[in-house]
């Protein structure tokens, strides 16, 4: 997402400085280019050596890099830049921002940058607090900076709350989020994730192995690119992080089914990424069942069919997209589960492909539909996602 994108990483004298190595790591894993600008006061927490160790580029820190005449131009990094982002930023520096106070090399930068700012404040609690500082932010927030701090809510505590530096890899999601087109923008979409549990006793039940990665690096992409996402999500150990996901747990394909039928109507599209149980008890003892005899026989009976039901009410202009994961004659199962459910296209993955299906981190895929057939490489679930919801947006433009 980020390949060929220029960043400027500004680091000041905090002692959160040392996380802007880690913020350089996922950057740079991401594609960017990354030009580290650093106070004198930032050298003092982090070597210039090791910043450039990790971005392959001289670090810069004074206006003249040696005593022959060469200087750094502030000016060209205001043009070479797609982003700057200060990570950690100090009360001090916020200060000189706001009221442009061009002292050292940074702030020299951040005032020739022609690009959008990223913010990152880095302070003790007192100092975040104090009107001065909340005075400077609103200032630079007034002159279109974005602020990147931690949310709201259990975070925001007298340890480690306002004022504490925001996590890098949620530092590198919003510069994500930053040039992630937004094509999805006042839409909303649905999505079920993850496996059912379907109850047998109190402490057994019929599951599979879905981790729900898939789904949620879908619903991650999706909000990233605008939409209201509504998560339907089985039992996983993982949690939404953008805030446009609204997340409802299930447990049971029951639970699951209502959820998705009072969603849908409300959808531009739904994307059925779950993998739903198709048989359940047909009774649930209501105690543990004992071991007792050397057999036991369960009578099971079908779920409902949630895609089915989905495809029945979709309506003209609703969009409705499944998954298929198959061990045998994939690609025509796949075509007639496309066609029987009324998806507009189906994503199609095989047991049978090294590194895709449950618990992987990566995927690979091919998507049927009445248009024709893509088959896409192995790659991680993230980027997997990206091509999943392209193909949706061009059926939403089109």
């Amino acid at each position: 997402m980020l390949k060929g994108k220029h960043i400027v990483l500004g680091i000041t004298g905090s002692i959160a400085a040392y996380k802007a190595c880690h913020i350089i790591r996922l950057l740079v894993k991401q594609g960017a280019e990354v030009q580290v600008v650093i106070t004198p006061a930032g050298k003092e927490f982090i070597t210039p050596i090791t910043l450039s160790a990790l971005t392959s580029k001289p670090v810069v820190s004074e206006f003249f890099s040696q005593r022959d005449g060469t200087w750094n131009s502030h000016v060209s990094l205001g043009l070479w830049a797609d982003l700057m982002l200060i990570a950690p930023a100090t009360a001090s520096t916020i200060g000189k921002m706001a009221h442009g106070i061009a002292d050292n090399m940074l702030i020299t930068t951040y005032l020739s940058m022609k690009a959008p700012v990223m913010v990152a404040p880095a302070m003790d609690l007192d100092m975040f607090a104090h009107p001065s500082t909340q005075e400077n932010l609103a200032t630079l927030r007034s002159r279109g900076n974005i602020i990147v701090e931690p949310a709201e809510g259990e975070l925001a505590s007298h340890l480690v709350g306002k004022g504490r530096m925001e996590e890098p890899e949620e530092i590198v999601r919003q510069v994500e989020d930053f040039f992630t087109p937004k094509d999805l923008q006042g839409q909303r979409i649905l999505l079920t994730a993850g496996p059912t549990y379907e109850k047998i006793d109190p402490v057994r039940f019929i599951g599979n192995y879905s981790s729900g990665k898939m789904g949620y690096a879908l619903a991650e992409e999706c909000a990233r690119r605008g939409a209201e996402v509504e998560l339907i999500s089985g039992p996983v150990q993982l949690k939404p992080q953008h805030p446009g996901i609204r997340l409802t747990p299930v447990e049971s394909a029951r639970e699951m089914y209502e959820a998705a039928f009072l969603a849908y109507p409300t959808c531009q599209a739904a994307i059925l990424c779950a993998a739903v149980a198709d048989f359940t008890p047909d009774q649930v003892a209501t105690q543990k069942i004992k071991r007792e005899g050397d057999d036991l026989t369960l009578r099971l009976k079908p779920t409902q069919d949630i895609a089915q039901a989905l495809g029945q009410m979709k309506r003209l202009g609703q969009l409705l997209v499944g998954f298929a994961l198959e061990t045998n004659d994939e690609l025509a199962h796949a075509r007639e589960k496309m066609e029987r459910k009324r998806f507009d296209f189906i994503v199609l993955n095989s047991l049978r492909d090294k590194g895709a299906g449950f618990q992987h981190d990566t995927n690979k895929v091919t998507i049927l539909s009445p248009r024709g057939q893509k088959d896409f490489d192995l790659k991680p679930k993230a980027e997997v996602a990206r091509d999943i919801v392209d193909e949706l947006c061009s059926l939403i433009r089109s």
